[in-house]
C-alpha cells in the first residue's frame, strides 16, 4: 500500500496529529503512549483507542492490545474534555471555489494550540462550512481580531501562502497606544526579531533588520492615538514588539513590555481585549486573477472616552 496515497480522515473539524515509533522496550502500542505522552493516562489511551481514534500508518484502528511494531507511523485525535466556550462569533465575510476570508474576534486562537481546540477559528469553520481541508494560510495572534485567509483544498495552500512570503499581500492593521511627539509621523521602523529569553515573549537584537513596519498616526484623543500598522515582514508579533520598542506598547497586550501571568481559558477577561485589529487585506488571487480587498468590521475602543 502506498502510503502517500493514505488519507487520514479529519474528525469533528480536527485532523490527526501524528507521532514515529521508535525502536524501544514497548510490548504494545499503548504501553508506548502511556510513556511518551505522560500528561495523559492509560486508561484515556485506551479509551481513545477503542473509539477508534488511534490509527496506524494506513489509517486502520490500533487497539489496546495491538503490538509495538517500531519505525511506524502512529495517528491519533486530540481530545480536551472540558474546553471553555468562548463567547464570540467569528463571520464569513467571503467565499469561493478556492478561498475563505474569515472575520476574527479577539480571544480566539485561529487554529488549534495548548487547551484550545474546538474553541478555534479553524475548527469552527471546518465544522460550519464541512470543508475538511480548509487550512489557515497566515495566522493572528490570538489576542487580535480581524481578517484571516483560508484556502479550501489542500493543493492550493502554499500557492496562496507564496503570496505572504513574496509580500504580495497588502495588510492594513488598526492599534491604539499612547501618542508621542517624539517620532515625525509618519515613520517606518526597522529592526531585526528573534525569540526572546522569556517563553512567548520575541525581542529587538541588534543585527541585520528582519522586520519593517510602516507607523502612521490617524487620529489623537486624549494622549491616546489610533494608529495605521503596515507590516511589510510578517514576523511574530511584529507590531507588538515594534510598538513596544518605541516606548508605545498597544492598549491591553498582555506580553509587552510585560509578560503578565497565564490566565486559563474559563478565567480569562474579555473586557480588556488587545486593541489591534488586521483591518484591511488586499491581494490578486494566483487562481482567478481576480483582485480582492477585504475590510473588517471588528472594532477596537475608539474614541478613548473611558481611558486613563
Amino acid at each position: 500500500m502506498n502510503l502517500l496515497n493514505i488519507q487520514i480522515p479529519i474528525r469533528d473539524g480536527v485532523g490527526a496529529s501524528k507521532v514515529f515509533l521508535p525502536e524501544g522496550p514497548y510490548a504494545t502500542v499503548l504501553d508506548f503512549l502511556e510513556i511518551r505522552f505522560p500528561r495523559g493516562t492509560r486508561q484515556g489511551w485506551e479509551n481513545r483507542m477503542r473509539e477508534g481514534r488511534v490509527l496506524n500508518q494506513f489509517g486502520q484502528p490500533v487497539l489496546p492490545e495491538s503490538l509495538y511494531t517500531p519505525k511506524q507511523i502512529l495517528y491519533y485525535y486530540r481530545e480536551l474534555k472540558a474546553e471553555a466556550k468562548i463567547p464570540f462569533a467569528e463571520t464569513v465575510i467571503y467565499e469561493d471555489d478556492w478561498i475563505v476570508v474569515a472575520d476574527k474576534p479577539h480571544f480566539i486562537p485561529v487554529t488549534p494550540i495548548g487547551p484550545y481546540l474546538q474553541e478555534t477559528l479553524l475548527v469552527r469553520l471546518r465544522n460550519r462550512l464541512q470543508v475538511d481541508h480548509l487550512s489557515a494560510v497566515h495566522r493572528l495572534d490570538l489576542e487580535t481580531a480581524g481578517l484571516v485567509l483560508f484556502t479550501k483544498q489542500a493543493h492550493t495552500r502554499d500557492t496562496y501562502a507564496s503570496l505572504f512570503r513574496n509580500r504580495l499581500v497588502k495588510k492594513e492593521y488598526l492599534a491604539v497606544a499612547r501618542f508621542s511627539a517624539d517620532y515625525e509621523w509618519p515613520t517606518t521602523h526597522f529592526s531585526r526579531i528573534e525569540a526572546g529569553e522569556r517563553f512567548m515573549q520575541m525581542q529587538e537584537v541588534s543585527g541585520t533588520p528582519n522586520s519593517v513596519t510602516n507607523i502612521s498616526v490617524i487620529e489623537t484623543i486624549d494622549n491616546w492615538s489610533l494608529y495605521l500598522l503596515e507590516p511589510i515582514t510578517g514576523k511574530k508579533h511584529q507590531l507588538r514588539v515594534h510598538m513596544n520598542a518605541m516606548g508605545l506598547p498597544i492598549r491591553g497586550d498582555q506580553i509587552y513590555p510585560q509578560l503578565n501571568d497565564y490566565v486559563v481559558p474559563s478565567q480569562r477577561d474579555y473586557a480588556s481585549p488587545l486593541q489591534l485589529c488586521a483591518k484591511r487585506l488586499s491581494f490578486q488571487d494566483p487562481m482567478t486573477g481576480k483582485a480582492h480587498f477585504f475590510e473588517s468590521n471588528m472594532h477596537l475602543q475608539w474614541p478613548p472616552a473611558d481611558f486613563k
